[in-house]
């Protein structure tokens, strides 16, 4: 609607300052003409805006001019109050900013949405945490935070999963991403986009380097590229399973991050059929904690591998007692 696209206008302008024509106009999908239309709207409003020509020209508004946030809807007024989990916002030191932003906004907003966004509040949680997902080292985001932010360049040392020793590494940051709780620092190395998961960053240190990022490349950009890149691996295994029906809820929750399909029609058969992704033929052996609750049906190296893994299990049980003693006579 115009009165959104004029609202739009009148915030990013109060935000940014002079903005470029052409930049208005691909922010709001619309033509160049379009925004000097709603400019001319504006002014005849009394709104104090104008725009110059030229190379270095824009649009803007007059200096000390500014606005409220009255002009949100009901809608947007209660989605401001979804709140993401609370540790989020702890871990980058912004809990008591959040709090204080919040209250603002409230004194802000106009009298009839008060009563909706407060409901809101106390109604919707949005946890980002994974069911039994255990205890995960807390990560340190001070630095990467401040390599973000600063546009500098990182010296990193880091343990990938499956190695004692950290590796070193100088990387250039796009900025941080929360997946599912875990916080993940996004950067080029060698002009390569690369993620690495803060809480196995052993020590980080600013270089006095300005940052070197791909022209025009942002943090959603080379995120999308790493996401697809785990998410479609060419080598990942792709299992197919059966779960008696009485373990499908826990089985939807330890391996929500694999799970790719479930075929139930609520039917009265005791087994269900379900598919996973995994990044590798050995994380298959996570299903071994189901024991006779799942079957894998297929492919076959998937159900040799869990047969191997049930095999090392009873090997350790047999062989001695706990602590590695002797067994008693």
């Amino acid at each position: 609607m115009k009165s959104d696209r004029l609202l739009s206008i009148l915030l990013f302008l109060q935000t940014r300052g002079r903005v470029p024509a052409r930049e208005l106009a691909d922010r709001l999908e619309v033509s160049v003409r379009t925004v000097y239309r709603d400019v001319e709207a504006l002014s005849a409003a009394g709104v104090p805006v104008y725009a110059e020509r030229g190379r270095r020209g824009g649009i803007a508004l007059l200096p000390g001019y500014r606005t409220d946030v009255t002009g949100l809807t009901a809608d947007e007024s209660r989605a401001l109050f979804v709140l993401a989990a609370q540790g989020a916002h702890a871990a980058l030191g912004l809990d008591a900013a959040l709090g204080s932003a919040l209250r603002k906004v409230m004194a802000a907003l106009p009298a009839p949405h008060r009563p909706a966004a407060e409901v809101t509040s106390r109604r919707v949680l949005v946890d980002a945490t994974r069911w039994m997902s255990g205890p995960r080292q807390d990560a340190d985001l001070d630095v990467l935070q401040d390599a973000v932010f600063s546009d500098r360049r990182l010296e990193l040392r880091y343990r990938h999963s499956g190695e004692r020793e950290p590796r070193t590494y100088t990387v250039d940051p796009y900025g941080l991403v929360a997946k599912a709780g875990v916080w993940y620092l996004v950067a080029d190395r060698r002009g390569r986009p690369r993620m690495f998961r803060a809480d196995r960053v052993r020590s980080a240190r600013l270089l006095d380097d300005p940052v070197r990022r791909r022209p025009g490349v942002e943090l959603a950009d080379a995120w999308e590229v790493l996401r697809r890149q785990v998410e479609e691996r060419a080598d990942a295994v792709e299992v197919t399973v059966r779960v008696r029906r009485a373990r499908l809820d826990a089985f939807r929750r330890v391996a929500a991050a694999q799970l790719t399909e479930v075929t139930d029609d609520d039917g009265a058969d005791e087994w269900v059929t379900a598919r996973l992704s995994y990044p590798a033929l050995r994380a298959v052996r996570q299903l071994l904690g189901f024991c006779d609750q799942m079957e894998v049906l297929e492919p076959p190296e998937a159900r040799a591998e869990l047969l191997a893994g049930a095999r090392s299990v009873m090997a350790l049980y047999e062989e001695s007692p706990p602590g590695g003693g002797d067994r008693p006579g």
